[in-house]
């Protein structure tokens, strides 16, 4: 039986990295609730034994009733019926499979119904839910919506919220509208204190909503007269049981059928604030949507994940020329491509999501109490690397998806055009991964001054100093001339001073950069375990390399009066 988790051993590797210890201490704080509640876990073995068993069972309903319904709910997709969202049937078997196996709220607090988990594990339950059916996905992992609540919210809000979405009841993150995409500064939806009822009114239209009929909504509003930037933005809870919003229809999309995205008509629809007024995009959005990216960064993972398996289980059978392809170089080198970006790129993930983890278990603390100097530098160090990592996390995950969906076809020949495989299904899902929550491009706007305050560069020479195995150390000393290469490209920008020449370079610099810290992350896993890894270390030091050679030439040669060319 198909099980998405204990089918791939790489997963486990990674939920056992050294700091989980420190997470599971911060989150847990020394174990208060073994007395008090019947599933907290008594000491560190036992939590991380919890989260294997979570994520044995999430693997299980992936690889069986979420891959079993995937094709039929491709097919059906959602239904548009009067106002409202009918989810397609198989979709539907998916929400109650997951109610019922508790897989609601995995990140919220005992005393809400939640099972406290770290973001860490959670997205890992993520990413295996995405490798079965990447539609579905979005609409189960919105549930973490509810952080930004829990982090913004007060504790009325908490009492009535949380716990729903515990139970099994959707969200959605109202953000975007019709004039209103990339540039959320521009929302428009008109919010009006409503002194009469005590509660706030929204009206206007959102659109490309994900899981738009979702129980409730974090909407982002217009509630300041007059205003017409990110100033003038409020943050709202809107429930659904209080009606006033209507589908207007349902997008008609090229691939995550089963999500169904929506254009919203807010009709004088009942919401309340979340958080302070005038903080929701400069705050409350920034929060939700660094959540938002490191999910689709592992949804990105997952679908690569997929396409690897179907790429490889093709290859294997199919015969040509009386033997199978797969052992033909050509295939064989697309194939080991496929593999090292997809464990690079895990790694990449899962290093973000342990610095998120850390620097939101001492935010949560510091609500409670005074934080320690040392917890505070403490905080400051990983929040730092968590907004650092996650541009490139989403960025360069969703681009591995994207290519690895490609090869993934191409390896089927003329089989991956046909609807028969479920690899045209993962080519179409992809797509979209490198445009939502935040194009590749908007990655680069966030990643970029990383590049230009020398983080980056700070944390490759830090990894420089990790211990490595023997025989990769000749690899160190390659990405440590891949380090110099982008130091020597970095400088060549900046001496140039010139706005226009550092936004034509800034996707070449923030690529060397990805790559280079994502060798040595492989090195460390590889040293870990060279059965898992030794081969995509190596793979993956041949792409990278030569990607940060082409990028450093490009770069390199530009000055600010070529960039006319381009423009």
């Amino acid at each position: 039986m198909a099980n998405n988790y204990t089918d791939h051993e790489e997963l486990r590797f990674e939920l056992n990295h050294p700091l989980m210890k420190r997470i599971v201490e911060l989150k847990e704080r020394g174990f208060s609730e073994k007395d008090t509640c019947d599933y907290a876990p008594l000491d560190f073995d036992d939590a991380m034994d919890n989260y294997d068993r979570v994520l044995d069972i999430t693997g299980e309903l992936a690889g069986t009733v979420i891959a079993d319904n995937a094709e039929g709910v491709d097919l059906e997709g959602p239904h548009h019926v009067g106002d409202r969202v009918n989810y397609a049937s198989g979709t539907a078997a998916n929400l109650d499979a997951m109610v019922k196996a508790g897989l609601n709220g995995m990140t919220m607090p005992r005393r809400y119904g939640g099972l406290n988990f770290p973001i860490t594990p959670y997205t890992m339950c993520a990413e295996l839910v995405a490798a079965s059916d990447a539609g579905f996905g979005n609409i189960w992992s919105l549930q973490d919506c509810i952080e930004t609540l829990y982090e913004f919210g007060n504790d009325d809000q908490h009492a009535r919220f949380i716990p729903r979405i515990c139970k099994g009841e959707t969200m959605s993150m109202d953000l975007t509208e019709p004039d209103a995409g990339s540039d959320l500064q521009s929302v428009m939806l008109k919010a009006t204190y409503d002194e009469a009822e005590d509660c706030w009114r929204l009206n206007g239209v959102k659109r490309f909503i994900t899981n738009g009929d979702a129980d409730l909504h974090l909407v982002l509003a217009r509630s300041e007269e007059g205003t017409t930037d990110g100033r003038g933005l409020s943050m709202f809870i809107y429930d659904k049981r209080d009606g006033g919003v209507n589908v207007r229809r349902i997008e008609n999309k090229l691939g995550i059928h089963g999500s169904p995205t929506c254009e919203l008509v807010y009709k004088n629809a009942k919401a309340e604030l979340c958080g302070s007024r005038r903080m929701g995009l400069i705050k409350y959005v920034m929060a939700l949507m660094n959540g938002a990216r490191l999910g689709i960064a592992a949804q990105s993972v997952g679908i690569s994940q997929a396409c690897y398996n179907e790429a490889l289980a093709y290859a294997t059978d199919r015969q040509q020329f009386g033997k199978p392809i797969v052992q033909f170089p050509a295939v064989a080198d697309m194939l080991a491509t496929m593999k090292a970006k997809l464990d690079a790129g895990r790694a990449l993930l899962y290093q973000t999501a342990r610095c998120v983890d850390i620097y939101k278990c001492l935010d949560d603390i510091a609500r409670e109490r005074k934080l320690t100097p040392e917890e505070r530098a403490e905080q400051k160090l990983y929040a730092k690397m968590a907004d650092s990592l996650t541009p490139l996390a989403k960025g360069m995950n969703s681009e591995y998806c994207n290519q690895n969906a490609y090869d993934g076809l191409q390896v089927h020949g003329g089989s991956g055009f046909m609807l028969d495989y479920p690899i045209q299904r993962y080519y179409r899902d992809a797509r979209i991964t490198s445009i939502y929550e935040g194009t590749t491009q908007l990655q680069v706007v966030a990643a970029i001054r990383y590049v230009t305050n020398g983080a980056y560069l700070q944390l490759m020479r830090e990894y420089e100093q990790q211990a490595v195995a023997d025989d990769l150390k000749p690899l160190q000393q390659r990405a440590k001339a891949m380090a110099d290469k982008f130091e020597e490209a970095v400088a060549h920008v900046k001496e140039a001073a010139d706005q226009s020449l550092l936004d034509l370079c800034a996707r070449h610099l923030v690529e060397m950069a990805a790559e280079t810290i994502m060798l040595h992350l492989l090195q460390y896993n590889a040293t870990q375990r060279p059965d898992l890894f030794s081969k995509s270390v190596r793979v993956y030091a041949n792409l990278a390399e030569a990607d940060v050679a082409k990028h450093h030439t490009f770069v390199m040669q530009l000055t600010p009066d070529s960039v006319q060319h381009y423009m």
